[in-house]
């Protein structure tokens, strides 16, 4: 276990300005300060092994840039409270953490970290373009991320849901209702969940028997793309349903095709993914699939507690449910 004489030794300076350093001290400068944290890292020292304190201190990191939480409508906010539900009776302090790139790129996850006293973290809202994505590949502090998986590194965990099972209860269903054209539309692939539903989708039109084509798939990061070049092409083509890759997805497609004349369920039905609150006050409200995400913030504490206690557990995933609706109906007769 790396000390505190160890940094010191490593940098050629003595115990009490390693010391001072990692506590802030304000004769340290910023320059040392930082490469002390640096060489801490860098040597396996991590607040978890030297924390003592009796208030622990963990975080909830989020990408602001892609992740909205502030609100009890957007999709991150029940996650937090799930968190902290269980968290805080623990009697762990929780700290709401927005971050950017620029952050990212400023400074490595373990020195953030250390630099900020926290002993672990729940991480929402991270594409795989983010900085500490390879991070947490080598990190030592403690981290459950939501939505993406890590492999090889016993300091995180994944949280989230089975998509597998999710797009499974979709598509059957839609199958069930006399569905066999069906297409797929969705944002931007440059999260893992997004790869994973996309994935799960092929998956069970070939276990279906239903055929896949690419004019039959259309996943872009700009909305109007979505409505203005996919569903349109979609409609063209014949499809009588739509699985969206998530809720945020669905008012939008549903306003498009009144507006090319098609009307939900009648002519075409969609399914969207999340169950956000919007999705019981569309017209027609959405049928979908529910991931519960009070239920995802307290599995997010309890793959944290595992890890803070030593005890790797490299993935937790929950059960979906498809909330039927009325935007979803049988096939349209020809």
């Amino acid at each position: 276990m790396t000390t505190i004489q160890d940094i010191a030794d490593k940098m050629g300076v003595s115990k009490s300005t390693v010391s001072k350093a990692l506590n802030d001290a304000p004769d340290i400068s910023e320059a040392l300060r930082k490469q002390v944290l640096e060489t801490a890292v860098a040597l396996g020292y991590t607040k978890l092994r030297r924390y003592k304190k009796p208030t622990k201190k963990v975080c909830i990191i989020i990408e602001k840039e892609n992740m909205r939480y502030q609100e009890p409508h957007h999709f991150a906010y029940d996650i937090l409270v799930g968190f902290r539900q269980m968290a805080e009776p623990a009697g762990f302090d929780v700290e709401i953490v927005p971050v950017d790139i620029k952050t990212q790129r400023s400074q490595h996850y373990d020195v953030f970290m250390l630099e900020h006293d926290y002993i672990g973290a729940f991480v929402v809202g991270f594409s795989l373009s983010d900085p500490w994505i390879q991070d947490f590949k080598i990190s030592r502090t403690p981290a459950v991320l939501f939505d993406n998986y890590i492999v090889g590194n016993p300091s995180t965990a994944y949280v989230g849901i089975d998509n597998e099972e999710g797009m499974e209860l979709a598509v059957s269903y839609l199958a069930g209702l006399g569905h066999r054209k069906i297409a797929y539309l969705s944002s931007s692939l440059g999260a893992r969940v997004l790869q994973a539903r996309h994935a799960a989708f092929l998956r069970s039109m070939h276990q279906h028997g239903l055929k896949t084509s690419p004019a039959a798939i259309g996943c872009s990061y700009y909305l109007s793309e979505c409505m203005e070049k996919h569903l349109p092409r979609f409609l063209e083509n014949g499809t009588t349903a739509i699985i969206c890759s998530q809720d945020t997805l669905v008012n939008a497609a549903l306003i498009q095709c009144q507006q090319l004349g098609y009307q939900v369920p009648d002519d075409v039905s969609i399914i969207g993914f999340d169950v956000l609150p919007i999705a019981a006050y569309t017209s027609p409200p959405l049928t979908t699939i529910k991931q519960d995400r009070i239920e995802l913030g307290k599995s997010g504490f309890f793959a944290l507690s595992s890890l803070l206690n030593g005890v790797s557990i490299s993935t937790f995933l929950l059960h979906t449910q498809l909330i039927e609706r009325k935007s979803t109906g049988n096939v349209p007769v020809a």
